[in-house]
């Protein structure tokens, strides 16, 4: 049985009232791959528009915190503390999005941080579209998580 469905197949919102509330954790990751010739314009990570990675930051955290207005069903929840980290990988030319969320809550923090790398992921393609619209955003994925009844999990 799918979490969001009733008995006959209607869409639900899951009933956490009866959950403790628990600390709970969970890291995302993805990443977006430039060509050659892109990665060394934005190796800075500056662009027309700013500094990517900075607005990247606060996008992710924005879209952390939006999460239950953007994925249906999606409770909304306390979030404790959001952290998104970007890092370069000049062998590969791609930067790399990770974020960190934590919360005291009755349900988990996986699809918040999953948005949040999602978000900045497509911020800074938004960012660098003008150089070339072919950069790829890939491997978005849970790395770990924390907390709740079904335990820890770790990719």
């Amino acid at each position: 049985m799918v979490s969001h469905l009733d008995k006959k197949n209607n869409p639900i919102m899951v009933d956490v009232g009866g959950k403790d509330i628990t600390h709970r954790t969970a890291e995302a990751e993805g990443e977006i791959v430039f060509d050659k010739i892109t990665f060394k314009k934005i190796e800075k990570l500056k662009s027309k528009k700013g500094s990517i990675k900075n607005i990247a930051i606060v996008a992710g955290i924005m879209g952390a915190k939006e999460t239950s207005k953007l994925i249906p069903l999606c409770h909304n929840i306390p979030i404790d503390s959001v952290k998104i980290k970007i890092t370069k990988n000049a062998k590969k030319n791609t930067l790399i999005v990770n974020s960190k969320i934590k919360t005291s809550a009755k349900t988990g923090v996986e699809v918040e941080a999953l948005t949040a790398v999602t978000v900045s992921c497509l911020t800074i393609y938004d960012m660098c579209k003008y150089l070339n619209k072919s950069i790829k955003i890939k491997n978005i994925k849970l790395i770990a998580k924390k907390g709740g009844k079904s335990g820890n999990f770790q990719a």
